[in-house]
């Protein structure tokens, strides 16, 4: 099974790109299922039910945040009535929405998607690693799914490799999010799992992890807050990861990333062209 990743959807500028490229990359990698991150697709913040919903529209099988989440206060409305719009599963017991869920993807096969959040430097959320295990169980690959894709949305590289480690020969990926920035680490685990510790980010690379430059600049250097973030609106760079599953297994058979448009160095995945 072909599974495409994209990073954290910022602002106006990374949710054209998206909306103007998926369409295109799902005909052209012949896509079996599409996971997007879309926590920061509105202004920077949050994300609204119209635009979850042209992500949707564009092509992707389901939209998944983090910790931005509720900064759009009708996400705490909508998401119950959007299965396909997953939040980090180890929000408390009540909280709206669902942090899982299993789509059909475009070859007849079962997908579980869970959206986790870390708690190294994040807002202390239950323990990840036992949200995980009691979602997935000991079964794991082939008693759940098809296929199991976790977007564990954290701010430290060793909690994701943990993350990784911990699951690895359970799920067929651990794909991180949350920094903005990619990392060079994608890899199949020994037992048989996709990881890469950040996928990057949808957005203007010529910024602050995505944010115009002046504010942050003068919150480092005189810690004190003049104007709100604004998204950065230059030409957006899509950053993404390519996973191809064994059907067999539901292991990963290969992991490359993708990156298009922008300012970084372009990739594509060899492995589908």
């Amino acid at each position: 099974m072909r599974i495409l990743f994209l990073g954290d959807v910022v602002g106006r500028s990374g949710r054209n790109a998206v909306m103007r490229e998926l369409p295109q990359l799902k005909a052209r990698y012949r896509t079996d299922f599409i996971i997007v991150n879309g926590e920061n697709a509105a202004g920077g913040f949050g994300i609204t039910e119209a635009i979850c919903q042209e992500l949707l529209d564009a092509g992707a099988d389901v939209v998944t945040t983090g910790n931005h989440v509720w900064d759009q206060r009708e996400a705490l409305v909508f998401i119950d009535r959007q299965p396909r719009l997953l939040r980090p599963a180890n929000f408390p017991p009540g909280t709206p929405g669902r942090g899982a869920g299993l789509f059909e993807a475009a070859n007849g096969a079962q997908v579980l998607v869970m959206n986790v959040m870390g708690r190294v430097f994040m807002d202390a959320l239950d323990d990840p690693f036992r949200t995980l295990d009691r979602e997935i169980g000991e079964g794991g690959l082939k008693s759940k799914a098809d296929a199991i894709f976790i977007d564990f949305h954290a701010e430290t590289t060793s909690e994701k490799e943990a993350v990784g480690h911990f699951l690895d020969g359970r799920v067929s990926a651990v794909v991180g999010t949350h920094t903005h920035v990619p990392t060079a680490d994608d890899h199949i685990l020994s037992g048989g799992t996709a990881y890469m510790t950040d996928v990057g980010m949808c957005g203007d690379y010529n910024s602050v992890i995505g944010m115009q430059k002046d504010e942050p600049l003068q919150r480092f250097q005189r810690k004190i807050a003049s104007n709100r973030f604004e998204p950065a609106m230059g030409e957006a760079t899509i950053c993404g990861v390519a996973i191809e599953t064994d059907d067999a297994t539901g292991l990963a058979k290969a992991i490359e990333p993708l990156r298009i448009g922008g300012v970084l160095r372009q990739v594509e995945p060899a492995m589908w062209l």
